[in-house]
């Protein structure tokens, strides 16, 4: 059983009622390791999360080029690999332990199956998980905005009226016979398809239409059906470009996640058709217990984890050129970067 002084030090459990939790610790593994145990390896596949509930434990990563650098201590109440519990992925740095140490081990699939049964604790962790994940992303972009190369800024935009030429609810084509080929709806059945765009009416937008804008109120999230929307963000007077979101794809949902302004501004590349998800039907199903529900939340993580790959292998590549400068100031925005990145799935207490 978990001990209350877990619960009270771990930021994953802060302010849920132990009673909640009684079901979500039953898939708890209590596990121990000898001091310079490996408990995760940089680049392995990750299928658990680890909660410390005692001793210390290193963060190492391995460097360019070369040897490793400890760049984080994980102490009692640390949560390692979190992310592991939405969908498989790779462990982005190894964590060595450095005194003997307890921790509780969460299975991905035992998590997924109280999600199934509507275990009301295994819902809020998994929003606090997507909480922390729209966080990591939002910091990390703003890391490699500040290291951006002159080559991929641009003047920034002039304001543009927020969906001038776009036109609603109609369609040029049959955009409801793509919809189960994207990969948003992999997991959702034909009636779950048709309730979600009776949900969510179709936009016909031509080049150039600007769908959100830095800095605005979040008031809708779109999925993109054809076409390209280029996603770009405004500094000191730059635009930098973030990417290109196509179809299948979510954008201004992470505004809706936490709560914030757009972070970027989102233009059609070329002429698009999205579905519009406004504020209030999104709430209804980011907040649901139903299987519909969870499905939908289902692809809002994974479209996190796809946009935090894309953002890693950018970071990687901003790493490297700043590495083969080779000049001091650049080896410590290097070390700084590769600090964000092996640190991403490690919450201390």
């Amino acid at each position: 059983m978990v001990s209350a002084e877990l619960v009270r030090s771990c930021p994953l459990f802060a302010g849920i009622n132990t009673g909640d939790l009684e079901a979500f610790v039953g898939i708890f593994e209590q596990v121990r390791f000898d001091a310079e145990a490996y408990l995760t390896r940089q680049g392995q596949p990750a299928d658990h999360a680890l909660i410390i509930e005692s001793g210390n434990a290193d963060v190492v990563t391995a460097l360019p080029g070369g040897g490793e650098a400890t760049v984080a201590r994980l102490g009692p109440g640390s949560v390692l690999g979190e992310m592991a519990l939405l969908e498989a992925g790779m462990r982005s740095a190894t964590v060595v332990a450095r005194t003997p140490l307890s921790a509780c081990r969460i299975e991905r699939d035992g998590f997924r199956l109280l999600l199934a049964r509507r275990n009301d604790a295994a819902f809020r962790i998994q929003h606090r998980i997507t909480l922390t994940l729209c966080k990591r992303l939002r910091e990390l972009n703003a890391r490699i905005l500040a290291c951006d190369a002159p080559e991929n800024t641009a003047p920034a935009l002039s304001r543009a009226r927020v969906h001038s030429g776009a036109s609603r609810g109609a369609c040029s084509f049959d955009y409801k016979a793509f919809l189960p080929l994207l990969p948003v709806f992999r997991r959702f059945g034909k009636n779950e398809i048709e309730a979600f765009a009776a949900r969510a009416p179709a936009m016909e937008l031509a080049r150039g239409v600007t769908i959100f804008e830095q800095g605005a109120p979040s008031a809708a999230c779109y999925v993109v059906v054809r076409g390209a929307v280029e996603v770009s963000s405004a500094r000191n007077g730059r635009r930098h470009r973030i990417g290109v979101i196509g179809p299948g794809q979510l954008c201004g949902h992470m505004g809706l996640i936490d709560g914030s302004k757009h972070s970027t501004t989102a233009v059609a590349r070329e002429p698009t058709v999205l579905l519009e998800l406004s504020s209030q039907s999104f709430g209804e199903l980011y907040d649901g217990r139903d299987p519909f529900a969870a499905k939908f939340q289902d692809a809002i993580n994974q479209n996190l984890l796809q946009a935090l790959a894309r953002t890693n292998n950018h970071l990687t590549r901003l790493i490297s050129q700043a590495r083969i400068r080779g000049g001091s100031a650049e080896r410590k925005e290097a070390d700084e970067l590769q600090r964000a990145l092996s640190t991403q799935d490690c919450r201390a207490a």
